[in-house]
């Protein structure tokens, strides 16, 4: 499998745009050349120098700072929200097809119920009563979407459960748990990975969606959707400053979306042997 995506191009351009922006966000305290929260009104829309190579915002905080310490922000939100989602996926999914047809209806209708709702109505509505907080971002995120996760597990799982090597293991006594944990999940989870790789990009927009409406981030986050709302009252005077955040958000974005897509078309060709 690791042989058939390193020969993958746009695969590969997916890792390398992957690999870069998690760099980023590792080293961000190393890379950044200014301190991203320091306020000096003096240096309001100063252009591009030496010292502050992308300028300065409104409130004369460094821009590249605030960039690259927004890729930490970005990320640092999504992967654990991604963690939970899978294992709220995984849990859920391949408890419904090994529960039986009442727990797999009752777990199909929530999922129906929750599916059915916008994700972005939901988390205003959470953020709402729970308050601003990388928390609440995390709770409203979740609750949005858990049940595409769920369900996206439960077909995997339903396909799995019907060949022979399911059939076997139930004839030689292999016990539920034993069948979800030794050998449904270790089957289901290549289709699970590719589906978590776009899920990334989805969760990313969510994110810079929120905190570009101003919800669950504090005031001056430096967080790529936060400076995009601050950049919004400058748009016409400094387009700039809506791009650089807007070109980081669409980077991070494409590249698990190229390598999600990319993994996706491998397994469906056949090219590999799961």
């Amino acid at each position: 499998m690791i042989t058939k995506i390193l020969k993958n191009p746009q695969a590969v351009t997916g890792l390398v745009l992957i690999a870069a922006i998690l760099l980023v966000a590792l080293f961000a305290p190393f890379l950044a050349p200014n301190d991203p929260e320091i306020v000096d009104i003096t240096l309001k829309f100063n252009k591009a120098n030496e010292q502050y190579p992308l300028g300065n915002d409104a409130l004369g905080r460094c821009v590249l700072s605030r960039i690259l310490y927004g890729a930490r922000y970005s990320m640092g939100i999504c992967l654990p929200i991604l963690a939970l989602l899978s294992f709220i996926g995984l849990f859920l999914g391949t408890l419904s097809v090994c529960g039986g047809r009442f727990l797999n209806g009752v777990l199909d209708f929530i999922c129906d119920v929750f599916i059915s709702l916008p994700q972005l109505a939901v988390g205003i509505a959470i953020i709402g009563m729970l308050g601003d907080g990388f928390e609440t971002i995390m709770i409203a995120i979740i609750v949005g979407m858990w049940a595409w996760f769920t369900r996206m597990v439960r077909a995997y799982a339903q396909v799995e459960m019907g060949k022979d090597y399911i059939l076997a293991a139930r004839i030689s006594g292999c016990g539920t748990l034993k069948l979800v944990f030794r050998h449904l999940i270790p089957n289901i989870m290549p289709q699970f990975v590719v589906f978590i790789s776009t899920g990334i990009a989805t969760t990313i927009l969510m994110v810079s969606t929120f905190a570009f409406l101003g919800l669950g981030l504090s005031a001056g986050t430096s967080e790529w959707g936060a400076m995009l709302k601050d950049a919004s009252t400058c748009i016409y005077n400094h387009p700039e400053m809506l791009f650089y955040p807007g070109v980081c958000i669409l980077v991070t974005a494409g590249g698990f979306n190229l390598f999600g897509e990319a993994v996706r078309d491998i397994l469906m060709s056949g090219e590999d042997t799961l």
